[in-house]
């Protein structure tokens, strides 16, 4: 990642919470901490944000604290490619007809563009995911009620009691923070209640999670393997990540003709560092 793509995720960062730690940094732009934190330094001297003890926080605290972790502009980035051909093979598995729910997100936003020509209720919580649904398709969109997190595109409730407990989905589509043996993790306390809400309302779980997402790791478990029906990943995925998934009872899809060049991986890798 380039040092111009880092510092904007690092000031966008700043402006979602008061204090930004020099590991939630790390995590969002998988980059090392020694260049996170010369990143923070040359920021400070700019005084285009405070460098604190571990992290940075704003020249002006945020009145409105946001969610943790990348914003959707930022992650809509990175593995395009992958995240679409994802995103196909989960709507290949939609009838017509049939409610489903789709989780606000960059690999779940790209289900939109297959959507186009199908006719069922869709039951989203992202403001994107709504509006395009809107405008290029025919089907019947949902969208859930709450205040709108502008970094991650979503709409979040607080409340029990809200539009979602009165919606039902064969399926409910959904990305994550990270994918493991204990099972999905996401990065933030809200955005669990949230989901976990949507998770309740579906007969079947699908996830869709490029294969990075098994690397990586977050302090909130959403649910366990057991609750998931289907992960659908790119050719990408280990051999001992495809076993833990048939280990725990949960069927895999694998997206074609997203293996990654070792060549891209090194350059990828080389951008990074």
């Amino acid at each position: 990642m380039h040092e111009k793509e880092r510092h904007r995720i690092i000031l966008s960062a700043v402006q979602e919470k008061p204090v930004v730690t020099v590991q939630e940094l790390v995590d969002f732009t998988d980059s090392s901490e020694a260049t996170i934190r010369r990143d923070i330094a040359a920021l400070h001297v700019q005084k285009r944000l405070r460098r604190v003890r571990g992290g940075a926080e704003a020249i002006t605290p945020p009145q409105f604290v946001g969610l943790a972790g990348r914003p959707f502009s930022v992650n809509e980035t990175i593995n395009t490619s992958k995240k679409r051909a994802i995103a196909r093979e989960a709507v290949e598995l939609c009838k017509d007809g049939e409610p489903i729910i789709i989780n606000g997100g960059t690999t779940t936003f790209q289900m939109v563009h297959f959507l186009a020509s199908r006719r069922m209720p869709i039951f989203t919580n992202s403001f994107p995911i709504a509006e395009h649904l809107l405008k290029h398709s025919k089907n019947t969109v949902m969208l859930s009620g709450g205040t709108i997190y502008r970094e991650q595109n979503i709409i979040l409730s607080p409340f029990d009691n809200d539009v979602t407990r009165n919606f039902y989905a064969r399926r409910m589509f959904m990305g994550a923070q990270g994918l493991a043996p204990l099972g999905l993790m996401e990065a933030d306390p809200l955005l669990i209640q949230a989901e976990q809400k949507l998770i309740d309302q579906a007969d079947e779980l699908v996830v869709l999670v490029d294969s990075s997402k098994f690397r990586q790791r977050s302090s909130l478990i959403l649910c366990g393997l057991a609750r998931i029906s289907t992960v659908i990943t790119d050719e990408d995925i280990e051999d001992r990540d495809a076993a833990m998934l048939e280990a725990a009872g949960v069927s895999l899809i694998v997206a074609k003709g997203t293996a990654q060049s070792a060549n891209q991986s090194r350059e990828e890798s080389s951008l990074q560092a």
